[in-house]
């Protein structure tokens, strides 16, 4: 186990080197002078060349490189220029709103996918599944904000039971979370279609395995030997579209966001691009690039945990 960690962490930090410079180059290579984008068109040269200076545009592209990632590497991610406050502040103030958003909708999509995978791989074939299947399908192909903009009009609009947009902020949670059930919603239920279409087909498959013909002429009912047995086994992929979930609720749900009104990190990146603001682009997409290796890291130790094989072979 200590050599498979040993090579995840290498992987982990590999990984972030080379995001680093990736998302550095790609920004640096977007048309357009952010300074003369700010001071506008008319701006007079001394002015713009001054805030080319205060901005570091003058100097090698290496140097801003090798400053953005001591930057990085000491939490200190530089002055927005369209805010005028610290990005290191934006961050935090907009992953309030993002990351229990993100947490929250995976914590239903899980709970609503778990259940519906179960049922659907124990009774394959049956009515009951083929009714769940369908629904699941359709959870897939509807848009995920016509869908918010339908709970709005129901839960909002018409019966009043929660607000229709804006964030209330955590020094209320109830209030907080009134804010966030809506777009919890709408996030959870696609994303559920999905979990629990690929559970029912990872534990159909597990079910052809020799271990659960075994277990089942010991006596084990179908639902038991899926419990007991199958789950564990089928977890595996799951654990993967999990993984990717996640990563896809926090730095994807920028629509979503804007249909509600949240002030997220989604739609702080949309901002700063319309805003050509660099220095939070840069370090917003950062975040979720970290944010994204290290789910795929600890999903990597998840896999070990289940499958001791894994760590055989690491």
């Amino acid at each position: 186990m200590g050599r498979y960690f040993l090579k995840r962490i290498a992987t982990l930090f590999a990984s972030l080197a080379v995001a680093s410079l990736v998302i550095f180059a790609l920004i640096e290579v977007v048309p357009g002078d952010p300074a003369s984008f700010m001071l506008g068109i008319n701006a007079a040269p001394d002015t713009l060349a001054a805030l080319r200076e205060q901005m570091g545009l003058d100097d090698p592209v290496w140097l801003r490189y090798l400053r953005w990632v001591a930057g990085l590497m000491q939490g200190d991610f530089g002055q927005s220029f369209t805010y005028k406050v610290p990005v290191t502040e934006l961050l935090a103030a907009r992953l309030q709103v993002s990351l229990p958003l993100a947490l929250l909708a995976l914590a239903l999509a899980s709970a609503i996918a778990l259940p519906v995978g179960l049922w659907a791989a124990a009774r394959r074939g049956r009515p009951s599944e083929v009714a769940l299947m369908g629904m699941a399908q359709l959870g897939i192909a509807l848009p995920n904000f016509w869908f918010a903009m339908l709970l709005v009009l129901v839960f909002a609009v018409k019966w009043r039971l929660l607000p229709a947009g804006g964030f209330a902020g955590w020094s209320d949670p109830l209030a907080a979370l009134k804010s966030l059930a809506l777009p919890a919603v709408a996030l959870a239920l696609p994303q559920a279609a999905i979990l629990a279409r690929v559970l029912r087909s990872a534990l159909i498959e597990t079910l052809g395995r020799d271990y659960i013909r075994t277990a089942r002429a010991k006596g084990l009912s179908r639902a038991q030997a899926l419990s007991r047995h199958a789950l564990r086994n089928a977890l595996i992929p799951v654990l993967t579209i999990l993984g990717m979930q996640f990563s896809f609720l926090l730095a994807g749900a920028i629509i979503i966001e804007n249909v509600f009104y949240l002030p997220g990190l989604g739609r702080l990146i949309f901002q700063a691009i319309t805003q050509r603001d660099l220095i939070v682009v840069e370090s917003a997409v950062m975040v979720l690039v970290c944010a994204v290796i290290l789910v795929t890291f600890v999903t990597d130790l998840t896999y070990a945990a289940i499958d001791p094989r894994l760590r055989r072979r690491g």
